[in-house]
């Protein structure tokens, strides 16, 4: 499985981001093989209407789960549209640290309707 973790920088020590469209990066990890895919955000200064774009860029990557700290209206109807599960990490921690809190199941699911 994939999964999409929005993040300040590339890597999987790197700060998770709150937001999501405007995330500078993308962190996707495969969690069967453990690597992961820094991708820099085409879309952090775009005009407008990136929360859908942003969506399609993690369909592109294959990613099944996002963790991410608050998603939009627009995104989020984009998300669940694509299929993708979104979790909330309202921590200050990293991508490795987002991503273990989702395996041991402790991340709420984002309310996406």
């Amino acid at each position: 499985m994939i999964v999409g973790i929005t993040a300040r920088a590339a890597g999987t020590d790197a700060p998770v981001e709150q937001r999501f469209g405007r995330a500078p990066y993308f962190v996707f990890v495969d969690t069967e093989t453990g690597k992961s895919e820094s991708v820099e955000n085409p879309l952090v200064d775009a005009a407008g209407g990136v929360g859908p774009r942003a969506a399609q860029l993690l369909a592109e990557h294959g990613a099944s789960v996002l963790i991410t700290g608050q998603v939009g209206g627009n995104a989020a109807r984009a998300l669940e549209a694509g299929g993708v599960k979104a979790y909330a990490y309202r921590g200050s921690g990293s991508v490795a640290d987002a991503l273990a809190e989702y395996t041991a199941g402790t991340l709420q699911p984002l309310s996406l309707s």
